[in-house]
């Protein structure tokens, strides 16, 4: 399996005990939907590779504490700390029509109320304090917030979504 089949999960942080148990900083909202897991893919040595869970119980909302099979003592742990931990696109959860994952939208065709087809979304930008729709036309990216306020409607079916973008947005892009 590759990463392109799979979202990240979360980052191993830390050892927890002297048997083998480690924390994963979850990189989600809702970390219960993460308790019933049978097993994690964990990038180790440019490769995702399975470790299967024992037993698992969330420790401050978001640190996913687990014990994985064959990982046995403090040293084992601590070979894990700090990878990346991933899981397959088939475990997500289905979202509501008007909700999408970023993954999802990525090739979609930006319509916008004013400007017509601006372009298509070639990734999003979550790295800044307000996620970015990065939208390619021609030979020019448009950056536009990703904001609930901006977005009309989303049509997976035709991989298209709307917006309504503010007076002066997109002419910084194309003039």
């Amino acid at each position: 399996m590759t990463k392109d089949e799979c979202f990240f999960l979360g980052k191993i942080v830390g050892k927890f005990s002297f048997k083998g148990e480690v924390l994963i900083k979850l990189d989600t909202d809702v970390p219960e939907m993460y308790l019933e897991m049978e097993s994690v893919l964990i990038e180790y040595n440019e490769n995702l590779v399975p470790f299967f869970i024992e037993r698992s119980s969330l420790q401050k909302s978001t640190l996913l504490r687990v014990k994985f099979e064959d990982i046995e003592t403090e040293e084992d742990a601590e070979d894990l700390v700090g990878a990346l931990t991933y899981l397959p696109l088939t475990m997500l959860p289905e979202l509501e029509d008007d909700q999408f994952y970023f993954h999802e939208i990525i090739g979609f065709d930006v319509i916008d109320a004013t400007h017509g087809n601006i372009g298509k979304i070639t990734s999003i930008n979550d790295s800044t304090a307000q996620a970015l729709f990065e939208i390619q036309k021609d030979e020019k990216q448009i950056l536009i917030p990703m904001n609930d306020e901006f977005i009309d409607k989303i049509d997976k079916e035709n991989n298209t979504i709307y917006l309504t973008t503010p007076e002066g947005l997109v002419e910084l892009y194309i003039g």
